[in-house]
């Protein structure tokens, strides 16, 4: 099997065959969505290993905890060392770390199993500058969208799958299946994927400073940072609160609110269609498009009295367009950051990552205090608040 070692990848476009698209993408959704099996099951998981009602949301903080240490002293590392090896060893982290969860006996070796399924599930940010180095700068945006579909498709899914298996089985079935996949996962990583080895000559601690240096000094990279940043703060704000919203008023069951996330997945396809137009210079224009979509999403669901068959069917409209635009933003920026240099890509994916990580942080803990404060209203108003904002500051460019 060939390795990649070139500046850039080929400008054949056959060079990314369409079973390599899907492999990628495929591997980014499954490794991602080990980050949110634990969300809607984190009640049970309490229950059944003892934890206080103070101490459950260590469940999903410390697995977030371990995704953005990843972020910041992993995925750096894919601009130094071989790609494939790299992502195998995350993949192996990561199937260990479920075996633990689903075997742990008490709440601490749980917790410690959470921090490094986090830890390991970064393999995903590997992938995707991966898929930028293989990719012709033609189509570059194009693959990286349609990998950036599978991770979203990841993200929307793993909520309501882990939800329905549980009801049918133990919650530890969820973290047993996960890991299975990811042995499955790893074995066609090493089968199918060529080796990629960076040119870098960096040391790994100058490699880690670098990183302070690209966020000062990449203009290009700071804009698209506080666009994703703030786009990450209202996509976690909306998933966030509304499932309170559809438990409260609308009494849906768990079942229910799963049904709900689905909605989301239609929103996967606007990142290749985002990637496309960035490809063909439509960059600015679908940006400001993806920003106002979000708004609009946010805007739509005051329309209507709260607990009205009409709000329910705007709270679907709205996850779909939120989805879209944070999926379309998503793409457009990475197309941008990879085109800046092929030597920083893993560094540049990291911290660009990044930005939404912290954001979507910030926007959960708002979301959730803005809906104790004043309901969906308030909470509403909060998450048009941010890519408005967002849309206010591209105005500058």
């Amino acid at each position: 099997m060939t390795t990649i070692t070139t500046p850039e990848a080929p400008s054949d476009e056959r060079a990314v065959s369409p079973w390599t698209t899907l492999l990628l993408a495929a591997a980014c959704g499954m490794l991602v969505a080990n980050l949110y099996y634990a969300q809607p099951l984190a009640g049970p998981i309490s229950s059944a290993l003892g934890m206080s009602p103070h101490a459950t949301g260590l469940i999903v903080t410390l697995t977030q905890i371990g995704y953005g240490t990843g972020l910041l002293l992993i995925v750096p590392l894919c601009d130094l060392f071989e790609n494939r090896r790299l992502v195998l060893i995350m993949i192996s982290v990561c199937a260990l770390a479920l075996l633990g969860a689903a075997l742990a006996p008490a709440a601490l070796p749980f917790l410690a199993a959470a921090l490094f399924i986090g830890f390991g599930s970064v393999g995903a940010q590997i992938l995707v500058p991966y898929a930028a180095h293989i990719a012709p700068d033609a189509i570059r945006g194009q693959v990286v969208g349609n990998v950036m579909s599978g991770l979203l498709l990841g993200v929307m899914l793993a909520r309501p799958v882990s939800s329905f298996i549980a009801e049918f089985f133990a919650w530890q079935a969820v973290f047993l299946l996960s890991a299975a996949l990811m042995v499955a996962l790893a074995v066609l990583v090493r089968w199918a994927l060529p080796p990629r080895m960076p040119a870098s000559k960096l040391g790994y601690f100058a490699l880690l400073t670098s990183l302070g240096h690209l966020a000062a000094r990449t203009p290009v990279l700071q804009r698209r940072g506080l666009y994703h940043g703030l786009n990450g703060a209202a996509f976690s704000l909306f998933w966030t609160t509304t499932p309170l919203l559809l438990a409260g008023p609308f009494h849906l069951s768990q079942a229910g609110i799963g049904l709900f996330a689905l909605a989301g997945v239609g929103g996967a396809i606007a990142a290749p269609i985002g990637g496309r137009l960035a490809d063909r210079g439509f960059g600015r224009a679908t940006t400001a498009f993806a920003l106002l979509l979000v708004a609009a999403a946010f805007s739509i669901t005051l329309i209507a009295p709260e607990g009205s068959a009409a709000t329910l069917a705007l709270l679907v409209a709205a996850a779909i367009l939120i989805d879209s635009g944070t999926a379309a933003n998503m793409s457009v920026g990475q197309r941008m950051i990879f085109s800046l240099g092929v030597e920083a890509r893993g560094r540049l994916n990291g911290l660009y990552t990044a930005c939404f990580f912290v954001g979507g942080g910030f926007g959960s803990a708002l979301g959730g205090w803005a809906y104790a404060q004043g309901g969906w209203s308030y909470a509403a108003c909060l998450g048009l608040a941010m890519p408005v904002a967002a849309f206010l500051v591209f105005l500058t460019e």
